[in-house]
């Protein structure tokens, strides 16, 4: 089931829907960031000893009722953002990222963890000012942003298994939803729909996640929280 007519040039995005995959939990992540402000705080004292900030964001896509739907993390209650982060110094984008989405996403069980696969950049976005608004190039009067960020597509295999943070909530967000909806999202996520409309969709017709042994994930998880506590 494909979106649209294929044009010329145009690439493929293979999309599953969200009931071939499963969703547990795992133990809470430390999060500096539960808040627009205290970011924002956190980056400028970042910034005067580190320089510019060099982020990656995974842009993941499922569908619900024949329409794509965007992966998002939201942190309290107003919250919303990529799976992704800060890159350490050095480290390249898509090692990074890898490493991102294993921590955010990824089962702490070593044979359940999914082989990432990180695709087209689809935008790069940059924080002229210590301000969350950010723009998708660099202002003419401004020498050095004060943080760059690279916006990867990642494709998802037809089945796999999620570990969510506890503090964290993942929610499935249709495009019409987030379109131009900078005051709720923010201007990055309000300006996937046109970052991803140079994509065709191909809605993926397949079964759900009868080919993975949930019961052996649920025991993993029991046994990663024992040994925690």
């Amino acid at each position: 089931m494909a979106s649209a007519l294929r044009h010329p040039g145009q690439s493929e995005i293979v999309i599953y829907p969200i009931n071939n995959y499963s969703f547990g939990s795992k133990e809470a992540k430390k999060d500096r960031d539960n808040s627009v402000a205290s970011r924002l705080e956190r980056l400028k004292d970042k910034y005067g000893k580190e320089g510019v900030r060099h982020s990656v964001d995974a842009v993941v896509l499922v569908y619900e009722h024949g329409h794509p739907h965007v992966l998002l993390f939201q942190v309290g209650t107003s919250y919303f953002k990529l799976p992704g982060g800060r890159l350490r110094p050095g480290e390249g984008d898509v090692e990074g990222l890898i490493r991102k989405l294993d921590t955010n996403l990824g089962p702490e069980a070593a044979h359940l963890k999914t082989d990432w696969k990180i695709g087209e950049c689809v935008g790069t976005y940059y924080r002229p000012n210590f301000e969350n608004i950010m723009y998708p190039y660099v202002p003419p009067h401004i020498e050095r942003p004060k943080e760059i960020r690279n916006l990867y597509m990642v494709p998802l295999p037809e089945k796999c298994y999620f570990s969510v943070p506890k503090n964290y909530k993942l929610i499935a967000v249709p495009l019409f939803e987030i379109y131009d909806h900078i005051q709720r999202y923010g201007p990055v996520i309000a300006s996937l729909p046109q970052m991803l409309s140079r994509f065709r969709f191909n809605l993926s017709i397949s079964g759900g996640m009868e080919g993975m042994d949930m019961e052996e994930v649920k025991e993993e998880e029991v046994k990663k929280e024992e040994e925690a506590a």
